[in-house]
């Protein structure tokens, strides 16, 4: 299992825009340059993401991006169900009719539960401590090259 390029550059996204959390808009050539993203990929990546109302745009000349929502109110799971929808690992899951032996699958309750155990996950991790991990390592790189070690 492999997250898909969208939903990691969306949760970069979302975490560079919580960063400034709300104090001006974020163009999104200056998310790509500080990301490393290219900008016409973040331009696919804002549509889903807005529509699932977790983040908003701003037209004009102080236009932007900003979160809809506090970074706190904002899971990780949010994030990666707009970009991809929703966390099912396997079609027999959701639709045990697409599949003659869902009665007998030994491994589809396995299937079953880790993937509510990734949803839990997910579920558990905010926007907010996105933010602060990132603070952290930025810290932490920021220490190692000022002393070289």
């Amino acid at each position: 299992m492999k997250l898909s390029t969208r939903s990691r550059y969306g949760t970069r996204l979302m975490t560079t825009l919580a960063c400034g959390n709300g104090v001006k808009p974020v163009l999104l050539k200056d998310i790509a340059a500080s990301e490393e993203i290219s900008e016409k990929y973040l331009s696919l990546i804002v549509i889903p993401l807005r529509a699932a109302g977790l983040i908003k745009s701003l037209r004009g000349a102080r236009g932007g991006y900003n979160l809809a929502k506090d970074p706190n109110d904002i899971s990780l799971r949010s994030i990666i169900e707009a970009l991809e929808g929703e966390i099912c690992l396997v079609h027999c899951i959701k639709q045990p009719s697409n599949c003659n032996r869902s009665a007998i699958c030994p491994t589809r309750d396995i299937w079953n539960i880790l993937g509510n155990k990734i949803s839990e996950t997910l579920n558990s991790i905010t926007l907010a401590q996105l933010v602060q991990i990132k603070k952290e390592k930025l810290a932490q790189a920021k220490h190692i090259h000022k002393t070289g070690s």
